[in-house]
């Protein structure tokens, strides 16, 4: 029997990235002695109010279809959470609510690129980001970063060309932590009205930020900006799967449409449980955005001194790029030996771009005392390895 192609075309060259993630999984289900850190998923309890609302309203029957956009008091709270971070003001019917960001990311892509397009990427970008857009037919043109993961601007203006139909980043970034600026956005805010591009905004660790919120451009190019968001990172609630989009009514009509055939409808209890995170107090968010900037001082004092290594310090967020390049391996190298030696796994930077091949990922937003195990681990690897001649 034949297959379609599509998933071979769209998977990208990134899968072999998270292999080692994969073993670690199994590892650890088998009650093995790993440490993962190649995964953003908080060590952080579920606030008691949102499960214990998702169990209640699961017990009381909520079982039964529900709208394709959502529930409207959901889309309505999650319009006040947009309104709040970036001072646009929006309704329900502005707001389309999706099982998680990457299925958000993907209606935006499915909604506005197709064969013949070209969708512009700030690198580094997520290892998903290429699926979600040549999902579309659309051909994804990579816009390369600073040596500082900052986005090169004027190579920016210089990939665009009159396929170009939209320009996707994530800000705060997954992977390297950078906040884009307000200058950042004002030259993108006027790229993108000059060349009428769409701007997807991934913003789900944007509650991570400082005060919750990050410079963005939905108020200023109001039909032409997508901002995507979730509950994953902001309430550590990555299992819920709740995700949205909020954009242009009529876009927003659209992505509805799409929703109808891919999705039909999540589940009630799980709205309900979305609705009480996000009507309930600001202290999950608070504490995730506490945990990370103190583990990241814990990281960052870890790996000092580390031979061959060094960390690169994000804005924000609970990642971290380590420079691996002094110990002689690649980043994938670099991740497989010291899950084989060690038994912790991180992510080989090589996922998010070519020029990310010398690094790795880390998630630093774990438990001190598994944190500064794995520190423990990882500069005992790298005492191992031969400075490159």
């Amino acid at each position: 029997m034949k297959f379609s192609a599509l998933v071979d075309r769209i998977q990208g060259e990134s899968v072999a990235a998270w292999s080692i993630h994969a073993q670690a999984r199994e590892a650890q289900q088998r009650g093995e002695d790993v440490i993962v850190l190649s995964i953003g998923d908080p060590e952080l309890e579920t606030p008691a109010p949102v499960l214990n609302r998702a169990i209640e309203t699961l017990r009381a029957g909520d079982i039964r279809y529900t709208p394709a956009a959502g529930r409207y008091a959901l889309r309505a709270a999650i319009g006040e959470q947009h309104r709040r971070r970036s001072g646009q003001e929006v309704d329900a019917e502005n707001v389309i609510f999706l099982s998680g960001a990457q299925n958000a990311l993907f209606a935006a892509s499915m909604c506005i690129a197709g064969p013949g397009d070209e969708v512009l990427a700030l690198q580094p970008l997520y290892p998903s980001y290429p699926a979600t857009i040549r999902a579309s037919g659309a051909h994804l043109v990579r816009v390369p970063c600073t040596a500082g993961f900052r986005p090169d601007l004027g190579k920016l203006e210089a990939a665009i060309t009159a396929r170009s139909r939209a320009l996707f980043f994530a800000t705060p970034n997954n992977p390297s932590g950078v906040i884009l600026s307000e200058e950042d956005m004002k030259v993108i805010g006027e790229l993108a009205r000059r060349y009428s591009l769409w701007i997807v905004a991934d913003e789900v660790y944007a509650g991570l930020a400082p005060e919750g919120r990050v410079p963005g451009l939905a108020c200023r190019l109001p039909e032409q900006v997508v901002t995507v968001s979730s509950l994953s990172k902001s309430h550590s609630l990555p299992g819920l799967r709740a995700g949205w989009m909020v954009g242009p009514k009529a876009l927003v009509k659209h992505a509805e449409a799409l929703s109808m055939c891919m999705l039909f409808g999540l589940p009630g209890f799980i709205q309900e449980a979305a609705l009480t995170a996000l009507q309930g107090p600001n202290a999950p968010e608070l504490r995730v955005r506490e945990l990370c900037t103190v583990r990241r001082g814990t990281l960052l004092q870890g790996l000092a001194g580390a031979r061959g290594l060094r960390c690169c310090v994000p804005d924000a967020g609970m990642f971290a790029l380590i420079d691996v390049g002094g110990t002689g391996l690649s980043g994938y190298d670099f991740m497989r030996g010291l899950f084989n030696a060690e038994r912790v796994s991180v992510l080989d930077g090589g996922a998010f771009g070519e020029e990310l091949r010398g690094f790795v990922r880390l998630c630093f937003a774990t438990d001190e005392a598994t944190l500064s195990e794995a520190m423990l681990r990882i500069r005992r690897f790298a005492q191992t390895l031969g400075r490159p001649s």
